[in-house]
């Protein structure tokens, strides 16, 4: 892509980096309506109407009278007040008010670029899956609501996983366009430096995977020790598989839930570590100073998921840590694209 070019797209550049500032901002604060156990203090999905919160103490009590039929409310919180429930409404509508500013956020731009010629057919058709999946995460997100609505006192953890993981998907997605319009030629790095920046990537939305499981399960609340596990550095496998069939356990056994977020932790470091280093023995270059940024983001990350660890998992460290996660995917991702062919408008 010429820089002709790139300065004509400049304006559809910025925008997408906009779409994602705002994903991020609806990943954090989806992060502490989940710790707060607010999810579920909004029991109807309506997509248009809902954006209205109540305005009125009548209308306080009538959507107060709604969480007071759910499990949660009769099982977990029989003595919330009006106050307490408005505290977690806020929380609830404010996750939801921002998904629903992606959707306009999205929408109108994308019709004023397509129409001043500034989105390409294979740019259309990327915007166009992105768009769908943002749709998609709409309806999951409410399938996921869903399922606390009953027989639960909170949504399946199960959900939870898919619900933040395409909505990561989706930040890595407009990241990933957004820095291929920069209108520079990819940088020169081997293959092998490529394929361990892909891998970042990946692992670390495992990681969010699973750090989903974490906060649903609530496996931060257990074994709040470290380097051990129980006395173990690798518990013995009777404990981390006593369920049946095998793989429940990665999904509902706290110990073993807890165990794959270590382990993978450990992981995204060394192959944080050994890409920095294979960097390192090339010529400095901007990609060399990314990686080595990357590293010592990743390194903080692990220390702060340990400090969260051992004070038991405080609310304050909890959000930071959830923040962090999304920070060093957002320049995982940066770092990958810019090693990357660039797009055609």
């Amino acid at each position: 892509m010429s820089q002709a070019v790139a300065d004509r797209m400049k304006p559809v550049r910025i925008w997408l980096w906009v779409l994602a500032a705002l994903v991020a901002a609806t990943l954090v604060v989806g992060g502490a309506t989940r710790l707060t156990g607010s999810g579920l203090s909004i029991t109807e999905w309506r997509p248009v109407t809902g954006v209205i919160p109540p305005l009125s103490t009548t209308d306080w009590l009538l959507e107060f009278d709604k969480y007071r039929q759910i499990p949660q409310f009769q099982e977990v919180n029989p003595d919330m007040t009006l106050a307490g429930f408005k505290f977690i409404y806020w929380w609830e509508w404010t996750h939801r008010a921002l998904a629903r500013l992606i959707g306009v956020a999205f929408a109108i731009p994308f019709v004023v670029f397509a129409w001043r010629g500034l989105i390409g057919r294979r740019m259309f058709w990327q915007l166009a899956v992105l768009f769908s999946l943002g749709g998609l995460q709409g309806v999951i997100g409410w399938w996921m609501v869903s399922s606390g609505l009953a027989a639960r006192t909170d949504v399946s953890q199960y959900r939870l996983g898919l619900h933040l993981t395409l909505a990561c998907l989706i930040f890595v997605g407009l990241i990933m366009l957004a820095e291929r319009l920069r209108g520079r030629d990819a940088e020169p790095v081997r293959k092998a430096v490529r394929v361990t920046a892909w891998a970042a990537v990946v692992l670390v939305l495992v990681q969010i995977f699973v750090g989903a499981l974490v906060a649903k399960t609530g496996a931060g609340l257990t074994f709040n020790t470290w380097p051990l596990m129980d006395g173990h550095f690798i518990p013995p496998f009777e404990q981390l598989f006593p369920m049946t069939p095998r793989w429940l356990n990665l999904f509902e056994n706290v110990m073993t839930i807890q165990f794959m977020h270590r382990m993978t932790a450990y992981v995204i470091f060394a192959v944080a570590l050994f890409h920095a280093l294979d960097l390192w023995r090339g010529e400095r270059s901007p990609a060399l100073v990314r990686a080595s940024v990357l590293l010592l983001l990743v390194a903080l990350q692990a220390a702060l998921g340990i400090v969260t660890l051992l004070h038991v998992s405080p609310l304050s460290l909890s959000l930071a840590h959830q923040a962090g996660a999304v920070a060093v995917l957002g320049l995982a991702t940066v770092h990958l694209a810019r090693m990357m062919p660039q797009a055609r408008p």
